[in-house]
């Protein structure tokens, strides 16, 4: 079935394919420009669309940096409802930013988060706000060529390989693998946490990168579930997964990312994932939604339950005003980290470090 959506798509696929091409050719004959800025620009992107670990990495750049230097994080808000330049705050609503930068203001509070699509203006108006700026990570820009970053790090699904897929809309790609070339540093996401050696080599050989690429792997490692709902009144613990693991819970998985199962793998080690309800990435969370979840949540016949959401998802849920006290204390999210494999995080973070010093 997948194989005859992809032959019906394939020729629109051509289209987008010259359109891609052409834009390309423009940026490259310099007949459209590209800025440098003072300040060093971090560009974390993806060629495939959408699922490939951007926020979780954007973050670690965050935290790896902004204790050192003046940083900033610059993102387009995908999905809000506002337009232009917005400063985050952690009192911001999701609709006025979009989910990821908020979770990244509300985990780095003194970092300065933005929002803005025309990441030039962005870039410049950050640099107008806080003159000493010394770093600006740039959120989902790999295509984003008005900007020239002094770093081009690309992330690449381990579970989706590049080399096998094709471009939108007949598969993910946003362009064709081979510019990735443009990209200083690539990142294979999602990794399994034994990844085997021969597997690494083999990777790396289809994937047919420039000598001079640096090329990292990467794992998620989730923390412990932390409570949706907790406020002043009502302050919940995080759950303990060996506490879990004694309790035996069922639980009920709700997700509105591109790709949950890399979190039910995890979780199924702990707990009884008895019941799921997915929807499509970025999904804003409404009453009905609320409904449905409720009433699946309500049909699990164990006292031991619990509602499991992304850390992502929870900023929207938790913008709904649930009245029912024991329906908010069973919302728990799961945070997620990046880590690298095979001692790569020192050479990575030279890296970086060597781009800033510059």
């Amino acid at each position: 079935m997948i194989r005859q959506v992809r032959i019906i798509l394939w020729p629109f696929s051509l289209l987008y394919r010259m359109v891609v091409y052409f834009r390309n050719m423009l940026f490259d004959l310099k007949v459209l420009p590209s800025v440098s800025f003072k300040m060093t620009v971090l560009s974390v992107g993806n060629i495939t669309a959408g699922g490939t670990g951007k926020t979780p990495h954007v973050e670690y750049l965050a935290g790896l940096l902004h204790k050192r230097y003046r940083i900033a994080v610059l993102s387009r808000g995908y999905k809000r409802r506002t337009r232009g330049f917005l400063k985050v705050s952690p009192g911001s609503a999701v609709a006025e930013v979009g989910d990821e930068p908020l979770q990244i203001k509300r985990k780095f509070p003194v970092v300065d988060v933005a929002v803005d699509r025309r990441r030039v203006s962005g870039i410049r108006k950050l640099a107008e706000m806080k003159p000493r700026i010394q770093a600006v990570i740039l959120d989902d820009a790999f295509q984003h060529r008005y900007v020239r970053p002094e770093l081009s790090i690309l992330l690449v699904d381990y579970n989706r390989p590049v080399f096998e897929d094709m471009l939108l809309p007949a598969g993910d790609l946003r362009e064709p693998w081979k510019n990735a070339v443009r990209a200083d540093m690539i990142i294979i996401t999602k990794c399994p946490s034994k990844l085997k050696s021969n597997d690494k080599a083999h990777f790396i050989s289809q994937l047919k990168i420039r000598p001079d690429q640096e090329i990292f792997f990467t794992r998620y490692v989730y923390g412990s579930p932390v409570p949706v709902f907790s406020g002043k009144k009502n302050k919940l613990k995080s759950l303990n997964y060996k506490t879990l693991r004694k309790e035996d819970p069922y639980v009920l998985l709700v997700t509105a990312i591109a790709d949950p199962a890399p979190l039910r793998n995890h979780l199924s080690g702990f707990v009884n994932v008895v019941g799921e309800l997915s929807y499509a990435d970025h999904h804003q969370f409404s009453y009905r939604d609320l409904e449905a979840i409720s009433k699946q949540y309500y049909n699990i016949r164990k006292k031991a339950k619990y509602i499991f959401v992304t850390e992502k998802d929870a900023l929207r849920l938790g913008e709904l005003k649930i009245r029912v006290k024991h329906l908010r204390k069973a919302f728990y999210y799961i945070p997620v980290e990046v880590q690298f494999l095979s001692g790569g995080e020192k050479q990575f973070v030279r890296r970086i470090i060597k781009s800033l010093e510059k």
